[in-house]
């Protein structure tokens, strides 16, 4: 995912049924953040790695809590 363009399709797709459950179905909303949650640290972890800056061993880092955030740039940006 080497690709900024691809990276933000992939974690802005969801977003739209994240509002829709939270109008509509406020169970199934609650479900579906907690699985965007999951899915938000594989894709940035996954990033990281076709960056080389993460190695596909420690993709676990990239689910802890602001972890990513000190490679915002890098993750948003495309910045050294």
């Amino acid at each position: 995912m080497k690709n900024l363009l691809v990276y933000y399709f992939a974690i802005l797709l969801p977003v739209p049924f994240l509002i829709w459950y939270a109008f509509n179905e406020p169970v199934t909303f609650c479900f579906l953040l907690a699985s965007y949650y999951i899915y938000r640290g594989f894709i940035d972890g996954q990033r990281l790695i076709d960056l080389n800056i993460l190695e596909r061993s420690k993709i676990y880092l990239a689910f802890i809590p602001f972890w990513s955030a000190r490679y915002f740039g890098k993750l948003y940006f495309n910045l050294n």
